[in-house]
């Protein structure tokens, strides 16, 4: 018998792990993780280019800019078409990736990594909604030996990245970012490390939605 379709939603600070969990639980799940992939979606499904999406990609609502767009398919923003004078805000951005991730979530069985799906998905009762942090020294090496930086550079992307990530949830979502009442699960990755981790939230995840993973 075919498994009743469900969403794993995480959350995470930079750093933390959160999507090397993420793609451990989706390899061993057999379903799909969306985190940079959503922006070539949401672009492909409105017509329009996908550096308008990565410039608004969970930045924080200070600095929402306007851009000019050619074509703008109705089903996805409510709008009848448009023209080159058309000014699309990150308003308008969130709402077509919302819609994708929706539609994603009704036919499959899947990963989100951040983009407030948690909230997005809010009346759907097959989703288990994750927090990823981690110790900040475990959080520094991670990004120095994935990106090359510093531990002063690392330090400074992790602050930004995070008061980014919490502008944007909160503005959108109207809930707070991290706080252990927005979610399901709060995890530290740096207690269990990375399989460990996954390990809790599919042992999480199967007693919440009464499946065997």
């Amino acid at each position: 018998m075919e498994r009743e379709k469900f969403v794993i939603n995480i959350g995470r600070q930079l750093g933390s792990g959160g999507k090397p969990v993420g793609e451990i639980i989706a390899r061993r799940l057999g379903i799909k993780l969306y985190d940079k992939e959503l922006i070539n979606l949401a672009a492909r499904e409105s017509g329009l280019c996908p550096d308008i999406f990565e410039k608004a990609d969970e930045k924080g609502r200070k600095g929402v800019f306007a851009t000019l767009v050619g074509y703008l398919r109705a089903p996805f923003a409510g709008y009848e078409g448009g023209n080159a004078n058309n000014i699309l805000a990150n308003e308008s951005l969130f709402r077509i990736q919302s819609d994708v991730i929706r539609e994603i979530a009704s036919r499959e069985s899947a990963i989100f990594v951040g983009r407030c799906a948690d909230y997005i998905l809010r009346d759907n009762p097959r989703c288990v909604n994750v927090f990823i942090t981690a110790d900040e020294a475990d959080r520094c090496a991670r990004l120095c030996a994935r990106e090359g930086w510093t531990p002063e550079e690392a330090r400074s992307m992790m602050e930004r990245t995070d008061s980014k990530r919490a502008s944007y949830y909160n503005y959108y979502s109207s809930r707070t970012w991290g706080q252990a009442a927005t979610y399901d699960l709060c995890v530290n990755s740096s207690v269990l490390g990375d399989e460990g981790t996954a390990d809790l939230i599919l042992e999480f995840a199967a007693r919440k939605l009464h499946e065997k993973f």
